[in-house]
C-alpha cells in the first residue's frame, strides 16, 4: 500500500444494518488521491443515472487524502460525495474540525454509507478493534449540531447532522466540531438515510515514506506561514471577514441580492469591526492549524459562539442590507446549529426578499430589516410555513413562484460572496465549476482580482487560464484534503509587502496579466515538488509530485466530474450566470454585465472540450478517464 493512507475502505449498508472493511483501491488512489477525486470516483461507478438524491441508490462518501493523520498545517479536512439534491449534478463538500483526524486513527480512510435505515440511527465506529455499532438516535432526533455533539462526547471524533438534514433542507450541511461541510445539501442525503451521526475513534498512526524530511520541512513551512503576512497577520488578526472592505472596494460585495457591488455600511461587518467590537477571548483553529482564522463572538442568550466567515457577512449581511453584526453573528449561530449552508441561505433570503418587495410572494422579511429573519431560519430548518419554500433553494422557487432573472444561482447552487461583474474570472469559474456557483471550488479572483497582485479585473486577458488553473488546483487540493486558504501562501510576503501604486507593482501586475502562454506552459511541467504541498504528499507518499503533476491530477478529478453532470443532464446551456449578472450593469463604465459568451468557447477549448462543453475521447485518453 501507498504510504500515506490506511489502506481500508468501511462499507456501512444502513438498510440491513451490516459492515464490511474493503482495501483501498491502490489504482485510483493513484490516479485520483483521495478526498474528493476518489469520492467522484467511486459515486460514478457505483451509480446509475438518474437516482433520486434523496433515495437510497445514492451512496454518502466521506473520503479522506493521504495528508489527513499527519501534522501538517491545514491537513484537518474531509470530503463528503454525493449525489447532490440541490443541483442534481456532482455533489462534494469539505469540512474542518477533527473528524477526518479521526478516521486516519481508525485507520480507515473511505466510509462509503449505503441504502437507508427505517428509523434514526447513529454509528459509532472503533478502528483499533474493527467494530461498527448501529445505535438508535431516536433520542437525538431534532436536536441541534451543537447539543447532539456534546451528548455524543469528546472522546471520538463526530460529523452529525442537525434539523436541516433530518428534515431534508436542501442545502444542509454536516457539521464538525465549529465547522460545516456546507455546500451542495450532503446534510440533506445524510438525513435522507435517517443517519444522525458517524463518530470514529482509533489509536493507529500515518505511516510515511520519509517522516524525517517530512517533520524538518513542516516545521519551515509553519515558521513561513508565521510570518505570511495573510496567514500569519491579516487572516489571524480578521478571520475571513478581513477582505470585506477590499471586495467592496472594487464593487464585488454582493448588495440587496446582488443589485449592487457596494454596501455603503460594510465596515460595521467587517472583520475590522469584529475584532474591534465583537471578539470574546481567543480566536479558534481547526486541528494542527496555526492560523486560527476561526472568531469567538458573543450570542445573546448562548455565550460564546463561533462567529460569522465572510461568505456569512456577505450573504446575510450586505445582500440583505443589514449592517448589524449581532444579528449576522445570532443567524450565523442559528444555520450552524440547524446545520444549514449560510451561503445558500443568505441568497434564498435575499430572493425572497425582493421576491417581497415586488409583490411575487409573503416571506415576512424586508430588505434591511432584521425583524422575522431569525424566525423564518428556523421555519426553513424544520420545513414550517413559508420556510418548506425557502429550503429548496432559489431555483426551486423561482420555477414555483417566478422571478428567474433575479434567482442567484448556477446550476442551482446560489453563489458565493464574490460578484462576478467586478471579477470575469470568477464569473467563469461560477459559470463552469461542476458544482455550482461556488468559489472554493478555485478561487479564481484571489489571483484577479482581490489578491496581492491583482490585474484589470474586467478586460478578457487570462480570464479562461486562471479558472482552469485554479480549478485544478483546487480539486487536486480538496483531494489531499487540504484546507483552501494553503494556497494564499502562494504569494511571497514581498509582494505583499509591495506598494500597489509602485512602478514594480504595476509592472509585474502587467507582466502577470499578459503571462497566459507561460502560465498554460507551466501547468504541463513535470518536475520537482516546489510548493509544500507537492512537497507535503511526496514525503508522505513516496511518490514525486509537481505542480504540473496535481495540475493533471486536477484535470483528471474536473473531467470527471464533468461526464458525471453530463450523465445526470447537465450540459453547456448550464454553463451560464443568473441573467441579472449578465445583464445588468454596477459600473458607469460598463454598458451590460459580465461577458460571459466571449469567454466561454476558450474555455473550453483550454479544457480539451468541443464546442458543446463535452471532453473529447482524446482528452479523457490523455487524463486516463475510464468512463
Amino acid at each position: 500500500m501507498i504510504k500515506g493512507y490506511a489502506g481500508r475502505v468501511l462499507e456501512i449498508d444502513l438498510a440491513t444494518q451490516t459492515f464490511s472493511f474493503q482495501p483501498l483501491d491502490e489504482e485510483i488512489a493513484r490516479l485520483y488521491i483521495g478526498g474528493k477525486g476518489y469520492g467522484t470516483r467511486l459515486l460514478y461507478d457505483r451509480t446509475e443515472a438518474g437516482i433520486d438524491p434523496l433515495g437510497p441508490e445514492n451512496p454518502l462518501i466521506f473520503a479522506t487524502g493521504p495528508l489527513n493523520g499527519s501534522v501538517a498545517p491545514q491537513s484537518n479536512r474531509f470530503a463528503v460525495v454525493c449525489k447532490s439534491p440541490l443541483t442534481g449534478g456532482i455533489g462534494n463538500a469539505t469540512c474542518g474540525g477533527n473528524y477526518a483526524y479521526g478516521m486516519k486513527r481508525a485507520g480507515i480512510d473511505i466510509i462509503v454509507v449505503s441504502h437507508q435505515s427505517e428509523h434514526p440511527i447513529r454509528i459509532e465506529v472503533n478502528g483499533d478493534r474493527d467494530e461498527v455499532e448501529f445505535i438508535d438516535a431516536t433520542d437525538l432526533w431534532g436536536k441541534g449540531t451543537y447539543e447532539t455533539q456534546e451528548i455524543l462526547g469528546k472522546k471520538k471524533a463526530h460529523a452529525v447532522i442537525g434539523p436541516a438534514g433530518e428534515n431534508r433542507v436542501l442545502y444542509a450541511g454536516i457539521v464538525s466540531n465549529e465547522r460545516i461541510a456546507g455546500r451542495t445539501g450532503v446534510g440533506a442525503v445524510m438525513g435522507s438515510k435517517r443517519l444522525k451521526a458517524i463518530s470514529v475513534t482509533g489509536t493507529r498512526k500515518l505511516e510515511m515514506d520519509d517522516p524525517e524530511a517530512f517533520k524538518t520541512y513542516t516545521k519551515e513551512i509553519r515558521e513561513m506561514f508565521k510570518e505570511h503576512p495573510v496567514m500569519g497577520s491579516s487572516l489571524k488578526r480578521f478571520g475571513t471577514a478581513g477582505i470585506v472592505n477590499t471586495t467592496n472596494a472594487r464593487g464585488m460585495l454582493p448588495t440587496k441580492n446582488f443589485q449592487k457591488g457596494h454596501f455603503d455600511d460594510a465596515m460595521t461587518i467587517s472583520g475590522e469591526y469584529m475584532e474591534d467590537h465583537e471578539l470574546v477571548g481567543v480566536k479558534s483553529s481547526c486541528l494542527h492549524c496555526p492560523v486560527t482564522c476561526g472568531r469567538d463572538v458573543e450570542v445573546e442568550g448562548k455565550g460564546r459562539v463561533k462567529g460569522p466567515e465572510y461568505e456569512t457577512v456577505a450573504l446575510m449581511g450586505s445582500n440583505l442590507l443589514i449592517g448589524d453584526l449581532k444579528k449576522v453573528s445570532e443567524w450565523n449561530f442559528l444555520a450552524d446549529d440547524l446545520g444549514m449552508d449560510t451561503i445558500s441561505l443568505g441568497a434564498t433570503l435575499s430572493f425572497a426578499m425582493e421576491l417581497q418587495e415586488r409583490g411575487m410572494f409573503d416571506a415576512g422579511v424586508k430588505f434591511g430589516e432584521s425583524e422575522g429573519v431569525s424566525e423564518l431560519i428556523r421555519d426553513i430548518g424544520h420545513r414550517r410555513g413559508v420556510g418548506d419554500d425557502l429550503a429548496n433553494g432559489s431555483k426551486k422557487m423561482s420555477e414555483k413562484i417566478g422571478g428567474h432573472d433575479f434567482a442567484m444561482h448556477v446550476k442551482g447552487l446560489e453563489l458565493s460572496a464574490y460578484d462576478p461583474r467586478g471579477s470575469f474570472a470568477q464569473g467563469v469559474e461560477y459559470a463552469t465549476t461542476n458544482r455550482g456557483g461556488c468559489h472554493v471550488q478555485g478561487a479564481s479572483m484571489y489571483l484577479e482580482s482581490v489578491g496581492p497582485l491583482t490585474i484589470n479585473p474586467q478586460n478578457l486577458k487570462l480570464k479562461a487560464d486562471i479558472p482552469v488553473l485554479m480549478q485544478n488546483t483546487a480539486c487536486a487540493i480538496n483531494s489531499m484534503v487540504l484546507c483552501i486558504f494553503t494556497t494564499y501562501a502562494m504569494f511571497p510576503a514581498a509582494i505583499h509587502d509591495m506598494d500597489p501604486k509602485s512602478l514594480t507593482h504595476r509592472m509585474m501586475s502587467k507582466a502577470f496579466e499578459n503571462s497566459g502562454p507561460v502560465m498554460r506552459m507551466a501547468m504541463g511541467m513535470k518536475g520537482k515538488p516546489m510548493l509544500w504541498f507537492e512537497k507535503w504528499l511526496t514525503y508522505i507518499t513516496g511518490q514525486t509530485f509537481s505542480s504540473g503533476h496535481l495540475q493533471e491530477i486536477g484535470a483528471r478529478i474536473f473531467n470527471l466530474e464533468r461526464m458525471y453532470n453530463l450523465r445526470e443532464g447537465l450540459t453547456s446551456k448550464d454553463d451560464t450566470l443568473p441573467p441579472r449578472i449578465l445583464n445588468e450593469s454596477i459600473y458607469e463604465t460598463m454598458d451590460s454585465g459580465h461577458p460571459l459568451g466571449e469567454l466561454l468557447p476558450r474555455y473550453y477549448k483550454l479544457r480539451g472540450w468541443n464546442a458543446d462543453g463535452v471532453p473529447t475521447a482524446k482528452t479523457l485518453d490523455r487524463l486516463q478517464i475510464r468512463i
